[in-house]
């Protein structure tokens, strides 16, 4: 099964300084048909205005991974971790038993982003923030991991049975993607591709769709725009 969820029927909130899309149910958006996938929890595509963000607030055991589309965030934590994370970038950070922290749009234009959560595997792990700067021609013409908890070399480690891949495709060029009937969740961050599973029709995504992929073996994607592409790839929950 693939399953498009078009951008423009997502979950919306606006504040003026944040303009917020729920792929699924979130803050006051709610929808019972869409609460996870797989061990994927949350998947919110924030525009954040320059020179605002969000104050310190606290979390517990989520896996909290941020892709920063254009512009950059800034994190600080009560642990006394800070960085920025740039375009094309992400960051990771292991809620585990508690942290505080805050995140900043410090640019003089908006920031765009994923928010992602995904369900741990492990409870009550120590807290923790990490950020990596990825080379960004090393995910031309494919999809790389760049957090997972399956051990793939160079990612950030994730406490979650999942993955969490990035990739460009130029026009035209055509990859796969293997699942091995895993649950995942893929949306363009730019550009628009063809989303093909081994049965059933294709579902074309545009820049911010969602498409869920289920008992897939494999998925083909092609561009048919330059596109950027983030992939979460989960295991199903008990």
């Amino acid at each position: 099964m693939t399953q498009p969820r078009p951008f423009e029927k997502l979950g919306k909130s606006n504040h003026g300084w944040l303009n917020a899309n729920f792929h699924f149910s979130f803050a006051e958006y709610r929808n019972p048909d869409r609460v996870h996938w797989g061990a994927l929890r949350v998947w919110n595509n924030d525009r954040i205005a320059p020179n605002t963000g969000f104050p310190p607030h606290p979390h517990r055991d989520m896996e909290i991974v941020t892709y920063v589309i254009r512009g950059a965030i800034t994190h600080q934590d009560h642990l006394g971790n800070q960085g920025r994370t740039e375009a094309g970038q992400i960051q990771v950070m292991s809620a585990g038993n508690g942290i505080q922290h805050a995140e900043y749009n410090r640019e003089s234009a908006e920031t765009e982003l994923f928010q992602i959560w995904i369900l741990p595997n492990k409870q009550g792990v120590p807290a923790r923030w990490e950020t990596v700067q990825f080379p960004a021609e090393a995910r031309s013409g494919k999809l790389v991991p760049l957090a997972s908890g399956r051990g793939h070399d160079g990612a950030i480690p994730l406490y979650a049975d999942g993955a969490l891949f990035a990739g460009t495709l130029k026009a035209g060029q055509t990859i796969r993607q293997k699942l091995d009937g895993k649950p995942a969740y893929l949306v363009p961050a730019r550009g628009k591709v063809e989303v093909r599973g081994v049965d059933g029709e294709p579902v074309i995504a545009n820049a911010r769709d969602g498409v869920a992929v289920a008992d897939q073996d494999e998925i083909e994607l092609t561009a048919l725009e330059d596109a950027e592409i983030v992939l979460v790839e989960t295991d199903r929950l008990n």
